[in-house]
């Protein structure tokens, strides 16, 4: 039976550098330079912020954790209204979401309370 295609070509696998030679690790540094950006290079590169959704930078520590308490206790109410809606395995998932936005939201009064300890 024949081969539909011929047999790929004899070649010598060996590098043409010497295993743990200067021109082997020059030539694997400047592949890698080529490919991938330097951490250097990232770091130097400008942080430029987007503006479709931003936070008040000016805000201070406190307001800011306190819309992050309220949009959680939001976010677990519509969770625990479409607990109501489902069952079995999908139930339990969105109830250990629920679990984790929880644990989420009592870090955050944590938070708040060591900002502006109770009285």
């Amino acid at each position: 039976m024949k081969k539909p295609t011929p047999n790929p070509p004899e070649t010598d696998p060996v590098s043409p550098y010497e295993p743990g030679s200067k021109k082997l690790n020059d030539a694997a540094e400047a592949a890698l330079d080529f490919h991938f950006a330097s951490i250097a290079d990232i770091k130097a590169t400008p942080r430029t912020p987007r503006k479709g959704f931003t936070v008040d930078p000016e805000r201070d520590t406190e307001s800011l954790v306190v819309y992050l308490v309220e949009t959680l206790a939001a976010v677990d109410v519509m969770v625990h209204q479409l607990v109501d809606r489902l069952d079995s395995e999908s139930r339990y998932a969105l109830l250990g979401i629920s679990n984790s936005v929880m644990l989420a939201e009592i870090t955050a009064n944590r938070v708040l309370d060591q900002i502006d300890p109770p009285a």
